[in-house]
């Protein structure tokens, strides 16, 4: 069940608005967050996309330590991750992962039983993201790595630098349970292939085709006509009456007398071969593709369309939580799913306006999407007790501690407090509750619990 619209692009913190959401409601979720590429990106001026950039460098901040605190208590194998990213790839690298980390497990939490969750990255960190999606769906719900070669060559090679050129960026594809949407995609065949094994050519039509064995698996077939060859009985694939339905179509064919007649499969009727995880047959975008618009990390639209069209279905759901130009948001409105986007950009917006414009003519420029900057409120709990009702059972969960400072409180002495507050997403359920002490509860206001355990440990006071 959805609390918000179809066709809805937040401009704000993906985290809050992540949190507002409702649980499993949503049933694809395709992110290409940054990368940790240690640059700052920002579209062209004059670009459709001017105006659009993002920080894509990270060091480590104490809101960063204070969210390790919470996923140690919660998620002692994500981290032992971000502690090995300190460790051997410095304070930068494991703030980064502090940042996905928290948010994967939003989406987690907001992705269906059978959903599925592309994550776009590249080398720079694909193996520590990597690890931290096992440490969430867990290694049984890895289903491929996906390798698109985004360019055909790169300067890598050359400028005196002794390494091969980065042509491809990464693609996890994980999903949350053992049963998930999916739409098989095939690819045309190799034109060697083509060339090696359909090599007849059909008279008057000049249909490609090969010649395929009649004869049946063994035993499985022993219900069909049989036949003796050199002394060896075979039995024929399929029944004495299709046998001649076959014939009749002009399906078999007799090269020479005496042989054993073949079936032709035509070229034209094949549905090609299976995609697999080698990605080559989408090219980026040119500079002067009609498709872009400036946007620094702009996707192929042809991208997200075979990831949608692969892992959903017509009405179902897809969300992209960091959707820059929103070719996820076009993609999947192109292909009759329904969509939400959240970007910390208001430009994303403008984009997907300008974008649906473009595929969809005039009439439905910026009357499709709804806007928004609020904070939702999820609708899939019970409605709560009046949170202060709950004071005595926080006070016996917390030992009569207030869960900031750590110190113990007489009862009178403590003040309830959301530890998600209701305008980042909160709600008054009881999980979302906690007691502090009046000093930790002004110091925290109306913020989240990790900024209270960071401002806590600047003042030299241990949370």
């Amino acid at each position: 069940m959805t609390n918000f619209a179809d066709k809805t692009i937040w401009t704000g913190d993906n985290l809050d608005i992540l949190r507002g959401l409702n649980s499993e409601s949503v049933d694809l979720i395709y992110l290409d967050p940054p990368f940790n590429s240690n640059r700052n990106y920002a579209a062209p001026v004059g670009s459709a996309a001017a105006g659009a950039a993002f920080k894509d460098m990270w060091t480590l901040s104490d809101l960063d330590v204070a969210w390790m605190g919470l996923i140690a208590d919660e998620q002692p194998a994500m981290y032992q991750v971000l502690q090995a990213a300190g460790l051997t790839h410095g304070k930068g690298m494991q703030s980064y992962l502090c940042m996905m980390a928290v948010r994967l497990l939003e989406m987690r939490r907001v992705l269906k039983d059978t959903g599925s969750i592309y994550l776009h990255c590249d080398p720079t960190a694909s193996h520590f993201l990597k690890l931290l999606m096992d440490s969430i769906y867990g290694q049984t719900c890895f289903r491929s790595e996906i390798v698109w070669r985004r360019t055909s060559a790169h300067s890598d090679t050359r400028q005196g630098r002794k390494q091969h050129g980065r042509v491809h960026d990464v693609v996890y594809f994980y999903t949350k349970s053992d049963e998930w949407a999916w739409n098989p995609i095939y690819t045309d065949y190799d034109p060697e292939y083509v060339a090696k094994f359909y090599k007849y050519f059909e008279p008057g039509t000049n249909r490609r085709y090969r010649l395929d064995n009649l004869t049946g698996p063994g035993g499985a077939s022993k219900g069909n006509p049989q036949y003796e060859v050199m002394g060896v009985t075979r039995y024929w694939r399929y029944s004495e009456e299709r046998m001649q339905e076959l014939v009749d179509a002009g399906r078999v064919i007799q090269r020479r007398p005496g042989a054993v007649p073949a079936y032709k499969r035509y070229l034209d009727e094949m549905p090609g071969v299976p995609l697999q995880d080698l990605w080559t047959d989408i090219n980026p975008l040119q500079a002067q593709s009609k498709e872009r618009i400036g946007y620094p990390t702009q996707k192929p639209l042809a991208l997200l369309e075979r990831i949608i069209r692969a892992s959903s279905n017509e009405g179902d759901m897809v969300l992209d939580p960091f959707c820059g130009c929103a070719t996820a948001c076009v993609a999947a409105e192109n292909l009759g799913r329904r969509w939400v986007g959240i970007d910390i950009s208001s430009k994303a917006v403008e984009l997907v306006n300008l974008r649906l414009q473009q595929t969809m003519g005039e009439l439905f420029h910026n009357r499709l999407v709804t806007a928004r900057t609020d904070i939702p409120r999820r609708t899939d709990i019970d409605a709560p007790v009046p949170y202060r009702q709950n004071k005595h059972v926080l006070f016996g969960q917390q030992e009569g501690r207030c869960n900031g400072c750590r110190s113990a409180f007489e009862f009178r002495h403590l003040e309830v407090d959301h530890v998600i507050p209701q305008s980042g997403g909160g709600t008054d359920h009881i999980d979302n509750l906690q007691l502090l002490c009046g000093h930790c509860n002004r110091t925290k206001g109306d913020r989240p619990q990790e900024y209270l355990v960071a401002r806590l440990r600047e003042m030299g006071i241990a949370a």
